[in-house]
């Protein structure tokens, strides 16, 4: 059988090797691996990791961080971060990431509002950065995904004004990621900043907004009393309502001035009655029953609020000792453990008000006051409204 021809042979000479680059390239495509294939880093891995940069980490949600070394197992008090670990059992915060909840992703992924993701594996990619500095953690999150199949593909929101319904972040930038008295420090210069203070005639007009009755547009709803009261019927006789000072003013002294005597973060519509029955005592559990005011007790140095307003109560107060520290001529105002605190600058009993924090998170008609307060008025806001957490980070 004749062999092929030359012209044949050059043929074959020359096909043969693009032949066998293409079958490489072919095999390269198939085994380089792609930026979506990348596989995840360990919890572990991003824990040793923490450059900047950006990755993608996997883990189990165990619970809510609330400063360096404290996360919490159940009871969650926001929808700011998570802690993740390679295994759903660990207790110990050096084995977890922290990770900072946008607002992006509240909704699907905080804890406070999902509690049931404890348990559930998450892969997460962002920023491999310490959060609760020197906390291993992860910022800036730009995807989260739940495992097993089950996803969350939220819409992205931004505002520069913050809203009750859109994102403080930007409002907070400069305490995200802090703790303790840097934590302190940072919100103190952020409420204290461009804020508009209020006259005590002026508190009088905007208590009728930031207080009315949702259900009667002509009334006020009195703070202790829990009682429906016509606007028009503000003073000081009998059966009308004034202007309670939280804090009371005589702890400090601070008066009516322009300041904290007229600062709507703690100030509330009350019955004349009522409110000098409360007078300057401390808070705190027990009592006799207050006449006028259901739900409330009191004895000879402290004062305890309806059930439904605990938690507002000690917001209040934990706002006037971060909001004021002796840097605007008004008293440093500090919680301490005691009651009877009389005239020097002190609110007490922390211990409880931190329980009452706890036991109360804030509910939406508080955190539309807050609002109102920032938009309307104020321009400045209550941190441990919008971050509940910050509580344990401040105060243990």
């Amino acid at each position: 059988m004749p062999g092929p021809t030359r012209r044949h042979r050059r043929i074959v000479a020359l096909t043969i090797p693009p032949l066998v680059g293409l079958l490489a390239g072919f095999i390269a495509v198939l085994t380089t691996p792609t930026a979506a294939s990348a596989a995840s880093l360990t919890v572990a891995q991003a824990i040793s990791t923490q450059t900047g940069a950006s990755g993608t980490v996997t883990g189990y949600i165990v619970g809510e961080p609330t400063a360096d070394t404290v996360v919490k197992f159940s009871g969650f008090t926001g929808d700011t971060a998570l802690a993740i670990a390679d295994s759903a059992s660990t207790t110990s915060t050096s084995s977890m990431l922290y990770v900072q909840i946008t607002s992006t992703y509240r909704s699907s992924f905080g804890l406070a509002t999902n509690p049931s993701l404890i348990g559930k594996q998450l892969t997460v990619t962002g920023t491999l950065t310490p959060y609760f500095t020197p906390h291993a953690g992860l910022k800036s999150p730009t995807a989260m995904t739940l495992g097993a199949g089950s996803t969350t593909s939220p819409t992205a929101t931004a505002s520069a004004t913050p809203t009750a319904s859109s994102t403080t972040d930007a409002y907070y930038a400069n305490a995200i990621g802090k703790t303790g008295t840097s934590l302190k420090s940072s919100l103190h210069t952020i409420i204290s900043t461009g804020v508009t203070k209020l006259s005590y005639d002026g508190v009088w007009t905007a208590l009728k907004v930031t207080d009315q009755d949702p259900s009667n547009s002509s009334n006020v709803r009195l703070f202790y009393s829990n009682i429906s009261r016509s606007k028009t019927l503000n003073g000081g006789d009998s059966g009308d309502w004034n202007r309670e000072h939280v804090w009371a003013q005589s702890h400090g002294d601070f008066g009516t001035g322009a300041g904290p005597g007229t600062d709507l973060h703690h100030l509330r519509p009350e019955d004349v009655a009522v409110n000098a029955l409360r007078g300057n005592l401390d808070f705190d559990n027990g009592g006799s029953a207050a006449s006028g005011a259901t739900g409330n007790y009191y004895d000879s140095d402290s004062w305890e609020p309806r059930a439904a307003i605990k938690g507002d109560v000690a917001r209040m107060l934990f706002y006037m000792a971060v909001r004021y520290s002796g840097d605007d001529g008004f008293a440093d105002l500090e919680l301490n453990n005691t009651t009877g605190n009389g005239s020097v600058p002190y609110m007490g009993k922390l211990s409880t008000l931190k329980a009452w924090h706890n036991a109360d998170p804030p509910d939406a008609t508080e955190k539309a006051r807050n609002q109102t307060i920032y938009a309307t008025y104020q321009k400045n806001r209550n941190p441990f409204i919008d971050h509940p957490e910050w509580v344990a980070s401040i105060w243990g």
